[in-house]
């Protein structure tokens, strides 16, 4: 029961919300208290999470000959991801009573917020692959509306319509991925996908096991098509890349900034974004025995987490900074699971997933305090907005340290278990594992540099910075836990929660070499300096148009759609519909002359039916002499 209320909270709190919209004060009401409520569901469901995945019976139904049987699942792994979700989400519905305060249509952004950490939940705790679209989804539509928020802004229109179409595109492949698994294992439920899916086994023939004269001999169980089942993961792995802002569909998020800071932080720390790894963490004993799904997975994610670093590096804005740093995070998460041998699970990666949600969700909202301060989220009005805010300081310091990959924060704690797991793969010689490994080592090194880069624009001295803004309580207590357990959360690898393997001291070692290169790098250029305009002054305004990635998608996908849609509508208009048209005018002049002779008058219409007939059979004739026509 615990699963479907803690999906269930936050989406009737939605509906709720929606319907007293108007009414700010209730609508504050509706949305902090189902989130807490669904913190505390959730928490609860963790601390009862036994070792073994416990299965919540859904209402089932049949379709045909497909079983769907809607359950949810509830397993330590799952438990501790949902309440991290539920914890992100209260603390953007707190934070937006502040940062949206006076914005007319905060109801409805209160109540998509709900709606969308409902959604997220159903696909964190789905056992049915029905379940998993539905919240797939609807995460979707949510991130469209949330994006858009501003909607009175064209930028903010175009970046909600650009998220929706280009997550819409992957979406297609990752439905038909999931179609096909399912048809052939004859049902939606996750575990029967996986038994239908999964390397064949021997098995020993039913009348042989029982002793039967008639004999039977050791025979193997039926094989699923390996082909098929690589294409079919596929799919899905490419409807993960794009919902996970993956190359070749990164451009998205960082234009997904347009929208209200609060949504950011639900977007790129634990919802959405994420969502592809929970998802393929679900798959994952099948898709570790689909190298070429592995390969397809792992060289995307291997591109992707060192552009998005570079990038992330050398933009203007530090807003976008962190959006760029959010496609290099999920591409770590992914890559434990593309690089990762069997035995070693898809742990590393929610691990990564449950302290990126706490760390990212910190440095979002403090850069919303602070952008609120300086009026602008450029580094030009954010340079030294955190300089004078003791508590906002210390959450900058804590964000940056956790997303730089120091040891013994949560996220130094989550990325050497990452880089830990890729190691074991690499060493196996089993999938992409050695290009991953490579491509993270490179990528931590890069990462701490901006990083670096994020910390010091914020927190330099400067004279006439801005004025510092004081929230109230419940949004300072707010970042006050998130920098808790952003400092203390990697503690969690003690209580059991996720299956990963002790990190030696030989990790931390190499871990802390990759950070500190890093950072020597960025304060190449001094502490007082901006290490971008140091080190790639030029690229600068390259990184700001993502290397031109927006053009190329109007140039080579948008363009040649509206063309072929114009061509498409030309000839249904102008060669398909002329036939109905010609038809059309037909059938008047017929009608129209059978009128006038229905109503002939004149002697001279009946002269005119016999010189027809006649000219008729003169043609009917001639065309039989010359053999043209020949009568049976």
């Amino acid at each position: 029961m615990t699963p479907w209320l803690v999906v269930g909270l936050p989406v009737v709190a939605s509906v709720v919300g929606l319907a007293v919209r108007r009414d700010d004060r209730i609508a504050r009401v509706v949305a902090v208290g189902a989130g807490a409520a669904a913190l505390f569901v959730a928490l609860l469901g963790w601390l009862v999470a036994d070792d073994r995945a416990m299965l919540v019976a859904g209402p089932g139904l049949r379709a045909g000959e497909l079983d769907v049987p809607l359950d949810l699942v509830v397993d330590p792994p799952r438990a501790a991801v949902a309440a991290v979700v539920a914890l992100v989400a209260l603390a953007v519905q707190v934070y937006s009573t502040w940062y949206l305060a006076a914005d007319d249509r905060y109801g409805t952004f209160a109540a998509t917020v709900s709606l969308f950490t409902g959604a997220m939940l159903l696909v964190v705790h789905s056992a049915d692959l029905l379940l998993t679209v539905v919240g797939w989804e609807v995460m979707g539509w949510c991130s469209y509306l949330l994006v858009g928020h501003w909607s009175r802004r064209a930028s903010a229109r175009r970046a909600a319509l650009k998220a929706f179409l280009v997550t819409r595109v992957a979406d297609v492949a990752f439905v038909l991925g999931l179609v096909g698994l399912a048809a052939g294992a004859g049902s939606t439920s996750l575990g029967l996908v996986l038994d239908a899916w999964a390397r064949p086994t021997e098995c020993i023939d039913a009348e042989t096991a029982a002793g039967s004269s008639l004999g039977g001999a050791l025979t193997l169980c039926d094989a699923p098509d390996a082909r098929v089942r690589a294409v079919l993961l596929v799919l899905v792995v490419v409807g993960v890349l794009g919902k996970s802002a993956q190359v070749p569909f990164q451009d998205w998020l960082p234009d997904a900034m347009e929208g209200p800071t609060p949504a950011s932080a639900l977007i790129h720390a634990a919802t959405m974004v994420a969502a592809g790894t929970v998802v393929l963490a679900g798959l994952f004993p099948v898709l570790a025995e689909s190298p070429t799904a592995r390969w397809v997975l792992g060289v995307s994610v291997s591109v992707t987490m060192l552009l998005a670093a570079v990038l992330a590096f050398a933009q203007s804005d530090l807003k976008r900074m962190l959006a760029w740093s959010t496609v290099s995070q999920v591409a770590v998460m992914l890559a434990a699971l593309a690089g990762s041998p069997l035995d070693a699970g898809p742990d590393g990666g929610l691990l990564h997933l449950w302290s990126h949600a706490l760390f990212k969700a910190l440095l979002f909202l403090a850069l919303g305090w602070a952008a609120l301060a300086a009026g602008g989220t450029a580094v030009a009005a954010l340079r030294g907005s955190a300089a004078d805010a003791p508590l906002l300081r210390l959450a900058v310091a804590a964000g940056f340290l956790s997303l730089a990959g120091v040891p013994l924060v949560v996220g130094g704690v989550s990325k050497e278990h990452v880089l830990a797991t890729v190691w074991d793969g690499a060493v196996a010689a089993d999938g992409p594992g050695v290009l991953v490994l490579v491509a993270l080592v490179v990528t931590s090194s890069v990462t701490a540099a901006y990083s670096t880069r994020g910390y010091l624009l914020l927190t330099a001295h400067t004279r006439g910075g801005p004025e510092p803004v004081t929230p109230p309580a419940a949004v300072r207590a707010v970042l006050g836990t998130l920098l808790v357990l952003t400092v203390l959360g990697g503690l969690v690898v003690l209580t059991g929660t996720f299956a990963v393997h002790s990190v030696s001291l030989l990790w931390l070692l190499l871990t802390a070499v990759v950070v500190a290169v890093g950072v020597a790098v960025a304060l190449r250029g001094g502490f007082d300096r901006d290490p971008a305009e140091v080190l790639a002054r030029r690229f600068v305004p390259v990184a700001d148009r993502g290397l031109g990635v927006d053009l190329l998608y109007r140039r080579l996908v948008a363009r040649p759609v509206l063309r072929l849609a114009r061509l498409v509508a030309f000839v249904d208009t102008e060669v398909i519909d002329a036939y109905v048209r010609g038809t059309v005018v037909g059938t008047r002049a017929a009608g129209w002359a059978g009128q006038r002779l229905h109503r002939a008058e004149r002697p001279g219409a009946g002269v005119g039916l016999v010189l027809g007939a006649v000219v008729v059979l003169a043609a009917l004739a001639l065309l039989a002499a010359t053999g043209v026509l020949r009568w049976s």
